[in-house]
């Protein structure tokens, strides 16, 4: 009976239930939200779905000495081996809050049992003499081979995790590294979700292959026949570099600043694809945050786009576009490609795939071509980006406060990224004769087409009569030249 009780708790010790921490709650959670915000409310459900089923992959428990399942069960370069600051406290007869609990430290030599809501951690807490805090809500307790005096550890985190505590690995911030055994390193060790993951960290082909599609779909004609527009794309851009100015002066390196100023951008594909080669660590945190603010276009725009305007403004009608001929059309992208290319080359396999995939639709000699990038192909690739970028948000990795300036670096450059494209239209109203409604300057950001539709919507709501959609795609899709530009300019000058 005996060994048929041991098993059983064997077993439920290495399953998720017995694995199970608050942070994978907490994560689970989020993951719910994203499908809820999909399916009931409609915001995204192209994107937000894959991602919200791809936070709960990632956040299932296990053992990960005993199976390798995740995107992080693979071999790693030096970059993208996750840090954690570490914390020894000598126990005390003292409540002290970490994460959303109290944990009472009883003094060294007092035989005292955990507190009943702490049991089902287990060996990790600490009740011996000496504590660690991870990241100030992780309470774990060092081998019993750990001395002061040497300073070095390997610290158990659960779930089959552990940190190496050296001054000789310590980084300048106080922060030590994950270890990684020479198992992980092996890449027929490597788990199937390491492998869809090298689509955006090892090699980093989705986004490219997103502007493959996206370039397929994007009609151009909008900003050719208004060629003042593409200023508008350009201004929203600012939201870019502030964010990065922001980032800098909170502490963060100038190549993770860059990654977390593209989010101003808007753009998913752009920000991932930034983020992956300038700061993987924070990839979770950048994908969510900038497809989170992608969805959520048409609450986060209209009360900036109305503070900043005038009923007056918001009514102005613009003239109808001229058509644009299809020499032009097709000239376009083979010409847009080489100027940009030259300007910001590290973003080339963006810019080439989007201009590659826009001949593709206006030559009219490759239909077949065009019509695949335009839907299998693309929902196919967005489909793994999406599910594997969730399974990156990882509660033990993504609940820092890291990822909470993440996010609100990131609303602040895309709020300034809205009020400079809105203000930059302001002004050409005031340079230029032919006016322009500033409430398309918004949608210079380049999420395509929702800030475009939104513009629409926020000027029908002041005169029912008046179409923007048509004029607001202009500054839209200069918006996704715009931020390839930009996360170009950012890899070029950062990524070293």
């Amino acid at each position: 009976m005996n060994e048929v009780l041991e098993v059983f708790q064997t077993y439920f010790a290495s399953s998720g239930f017995g694995q199970f921490a608050w942070p994978n709650l907490i994560m689970i959670l989020v993951g719910c939200v994203f499908i809820w915000l999909a399916v009931v409310k409609g915001f995204e459900p192209l994107l937000l779905v894959p991602i919200g089923f791809g936070i709960l992959i990632g956040n299932v428990p296990y053992d990960t000495n005993s199976l390798s399942l995740s995107v992080y069960d693979g071999p790693v370069s030096a970059h993208d081996i996750h840090y954690f600051q570490v914390e020894y406290v000598q126990s005390e007869e003292e409540s002290r809050a970490l994460g959303y609990r109290q944990v009472t430290f009883v003094q060294e030599g007092e035989d005292k049992e955990l507190p009943h809501e702490l049991r089902h951690e287990g060996d990790y807490l600490a009740h011996e003499g000496l504590a660690v805090m991870v990241n100030m809500h992780s309470l774990f307790r060092p081998p019993s081979s750990y001395d002061p005096e040497l300073g070095d550890a390997v610290v158990d985190m659960g779930q089959g995790r552990a940190l190496f505590v050296s001054d000789e690995v310590k980084t300048s911030d106080g922060k030590y590294p994950q270890v990684w055994s020479p198992e992980k390193q092996d890449v027929f060790n490597a788990s199937i979700l390491w492998w869809l993951f090298a689509g955006v960290g090892l090699a980093g082909f989705y986004p490219p292959l997103i502007f493959l599609g996206v370039g397929a779909l994007t009609d151009f004609g909008p900003m050719l026949s208004n060629p003042k527009t593409l200023l508008l794309g350009a201004a929203a851009q600012f939201g870019i570099f502030a964010a990065l100015l922001g980032a800098v002066a909170l502490g963060f390196t100038s190549q993770e600043a860059g990654a977390i100023g593209i989010i101003g951008g808007a753009d998913g594909p752009t920000a991932i694809f930034t983020c992956s080669q300038l700061a993987p660590h924070l990839l979770g945190a950048v994908a969510l945050a900038a497809y989170s603010y992608m969805a959520m276009v048409p609450i986060i725009q209209p009360p900036i786009m109305k503070l900043l305007t005038s009923r007056k403004e918001r009514l102005i009608r613009m003239e109808q576009t001229k058509p644009v001929s299809k020499r032009v059309k097709i000239v376009f992208p083979i010409v847009c490609f080489l100027l940009t290319a030259f300007i910001a080359p590290g973003g080339l396999p963006l810019l080439g795939m989007l201009f590659f995939g826009n001949l593709l639709r206006e030559s009219m000699v490759t239909e077949r071509l065009a019509k695949t990038a335009q839907t299998t192909f693309i929902d196919i690739v967005t489909i793994l980006l999406g599910v594997t970028v969730g399974a990156k948000t990882s509660a033990a990795n993504f609940l820092t406060l890291d990822t909470i300036m993440v996010f609100v670096l990131g609303i602040v450059a895309f709020g300034i990224a809205t009020a400079t494209g809105v203000l930059f239209a302001k002004l050409m109203n005031v340079v230029f004769t032919e006016k322009v409604n500033p409430l398309i300057g918004a949608a210079g950001v380049s999420a395509v087409p929702m800030a475009a539709r939104v513009a629409h919507k926020v000027g029908q709501d002041e005169d029912p009569q008046n179409f923007l959609l048509m004029h607001a795609m202009g500054p839209n899709v200069a918006g996704v030249i715009g931020s390839a530009v930009a996360a170009g300019v950012l890899l070029s000058q950062l990524n070293n």
